[in-house]
C-alpha cells in the first residue's frame, strides 16, 4: 500500500490566530465552512479543538463515502490534526500568519492507498478530487473570517 496525499493552501485576509479559531471551532463554526459533499455532521466530544470527537461522511466521489469519526489534537501551535478512527486517514490544518492581518492556510490529508490498478487510480485522481473539496472548505472559510480580527463581536 503507498501513502496517498493531498494538498491545499490559501492565503487569507484575515489574521492567523482569527482562521485558527474559526477552524478549531467544531461546535459552531465549523459545519458551516463544510461543502455539500459532507454530511451527518456531528460533534461527540468537546467542541474546541484538542480533544474534540466529531463524526462526518465524505462523500469524496459517486461511488466512495467515508465513514469517519475523527479525534482532534493540536501538536503545536497553529495547527489542528484530525485523525480517523474508522481508517489511516489524517488530516492536517496548519495555519501561519502571512504579512500584516493575513494568514496562509494549509490542509494536508494522508490516507494508506490500495494496492493494484485500483490503487494506482486512487493515487492518480483522489488528490485532485479531495483537493477540490478542500479548497471549497477554505474558500468558505475566507469569507467567514476576512474582515473579522480578534476581538471583534461582529459576525
Amino acid at each position: 500500500m503507498a501513502q496517498v496525499e493531498a494538498t491545499t493552501e490559501r492565503i487569507i485576509a484575515a489574521d492567523a490566530e482569527t482562521v485558527f479559531d474559526t477552524l478549531a471551532d467544531y461546535k459552531d463554526s465549523r459545519a458551516s465552512l463544510l461543502p455539500e459533499q459532507y454530511s451527518e455532521y456531528e460533534v461527540r466530544e468537546g467542541g474546541d479543538g484538542e480533544g474534540t470527537l466529531v463524526h462526518w461522511k465524505l462523500q469524496a466521489t459517486s461511488k466512495r463515502v467515508r465513514d469517519c469519526l475523527l479525534e482532534v489534537t493540536e501538536p503545536s501551535d497553529g495547527r489542528l490534526v484530525e485523525k480517523d478512527r474508522n481508517s489511516s486517514m489524517v488530516t492536517t490544518w496548519t495555519v501561519t500568519p502571512s504579512g500584516e492581518g493575513r494568514s496562509k492556510a494549509v490542509v494536508t490529508t494522508v490516507w494508506d492507498g490500495a494496492g493494484g490498478i485500483g490503487g494506482f487510480f486512487e493515487r492518480t485522481f483522489a488528490p485532485k478530487g479531495l483537493a477540490r473539496i478542500h479548497d471549497q472548505v477554505l474558500e468558505k472559510l475566507a469569507a467567514r473570517t476576512e474582515g473579522k480580527t480578534e476581538g471583534t463581536t461582529e459576525g
